[in-house]
């Protein structure tokens, strides 16, 4: 057992509002004192909160711990209404049914070819923004459009439909920036068409991911149900772009505003898939932790007791900064070559898109190192201005020069 003090009380969670990208202190102290604590979110049952590498990696990857059992439980939230989570929300074996398929698109093998079509959109961005003189707002040229590109020709979405969908794909990321009723109406327009586009598969099949899912629909009626085409197809466009949207700026911030950083990447372009893993790690892009598992049995956790029934959320942001997996967590370490971060998650539930996401990361960081090497953000920084309301930290702008 833990020397750690018992759990005595409730603590309101999350802790403070989100202060830009900089991680609550508390979650340093509860590493050391209490790692394992029990919390009460905006919306929801009370729930333990881990913090400790080991403890979080436990949570996200034990079978014991289940995503399908918050099914009918009023789940610990940050957002007012439980949102359908799909694919997030089962385990195996009905997980593996729908993951399978997806993970198809997203092999290591698939995603190096979009590799070279990937930098020629990024050229191509890139190329908007100089013609339209410094200072430009990075997020609108470059960090919005290039991700939603990227997932059009994977899953063979038109690109001229990026405003409506990415407007819609609000709803799956908000947590009060959208009254529930904008949320549901967000939804229904994105599951309605990925609905047409399905349909539209079905009658001129083409060479891409929508088209793959109705063939193993149509072929086999046991594996995809058509309401489950619908869904995953929905969330894996809107998954497949929000975050990275939302990463690209982060990275770029944190590099422009940590001294020596921008420098340090200039001089070896080379380490720049190392520096994605590292941004990775220390970038807390979650503002709370979420996606509760609950426990199967009774199980030992820190030195606590979790209860059969009772529901725990894993702090990635803290484990990602646990001094006893890294050394010196809390400094952005570019040249750091043991990085075994939990950015993208762990287990089952590990992040599709994780291969995608590290391409279009490099590819970008890459394309902008060699084409502005004398970047720079354009304004003060108590000028930019952070998003609100939604489950991830990010900036509406970013102002720079070159």
């Amino acid at each position: 057992m833990s020397n750690n003090p018992p759990v005595t009380t409730t603590r309101s969670y999350p802790f403070h509002a989100p202060d830009r990208l900089e991680l609550d202190p508390l979650y340093a102290r509860l590493r050391h004192e209490q790692p394992v604590t029990r919390v009460r979110l905006p919306y929801g049952e009370p729930a333990w909160l881990v913090t400790r590498y080991a403890d979080v990696r436990t949570v996200l990857g034990d079978p014991r711990f289940s995503r399908a059992a918050a099914l009918g439980r009023d789940e610990p939230r940050i957002t007012p209404r439980q949102i359908d989570a799909g694919i997030l929300a089962l385990d195996p074996p009905e997980h593996t049914r729908l993951r399978r398929l997806a993970a198809k698109a997203f092999t290591a093998r698939r995603v190096e070819q979009l590799r070279p079509r990937t930098t020629g959109i990024t050229e191509e961005l890139l190329d908007a923004m100089l013609a339209a003189g410094s200072p430009a707002d990075f997020v609108e040229y470059v960090a919005t459009p290039l991700p939603i590109r990227v997932i059009c020709a994977l899953l063979g979405v038109p690109v001229a439909d990026q405003d409506r969908f990415h407007t819609w794909s609000e709803a799956i990321v908000s947590t009060t920036s959208l009254s529930p009723e904008r949320i549901d109406e967000y939804l229904d327009n994105l599951y309605a068409y990925m609905g047409e586009l399905i349909a539209q598969r079905r009658r001129e099949p083409t060479d891409d991911l929508l088209s793959a899912m109705v063939r193993a629909r149509d072929e086999n009626a046991d594996r995809l149900t058509e309401l489950e085409v619908v869904q995953l197809a929905a969330g894996l466009l809107a998954a497949g772009h929000e975050t990275t949207v939302t990463q690209l700026p982060n990275f770029v911030y944190v590099l422009l505003t940590t001294p020596g950083a921008w420098e340090r990447l200039r001089a070896d372009p080379g380490s720049v898939p190392s520096a994605v893993e590292e941004l990775m790690r220390y970038v807390p892009l979650g503002v709370a932790s979420a996606f509760a598992r609950y426990a199967t049995e009774d199980v030992e956790l820190g030195g606590v007791l979790i209860r059969a029934g009772e529901p725990v959320i894993g702090s990635i942001s803290s484990a990602n900064r646990d001094e006893s997996v890294f050394t010196d967590p809390d400094r952005l370490d570019l040249d750091r070559s043991v990085n075994p971060h939990l950015g993208f998650g762990h287990g089952v539930h590990h992040c599709i898109g994780a291969q995608l996401a590290r391409m279009e990361l490099q590819v970008a960081l890459r394309a902008l190192l060699q084409r502005t090497p004398e970047l720079r953000i354009a304004v003060p920084e108590a000028e930019l201005t952070w998003k609100s309301g939604l489950i991830v930290r990010g900036l509406t702008g970013l102002p720079v020069a070159w």
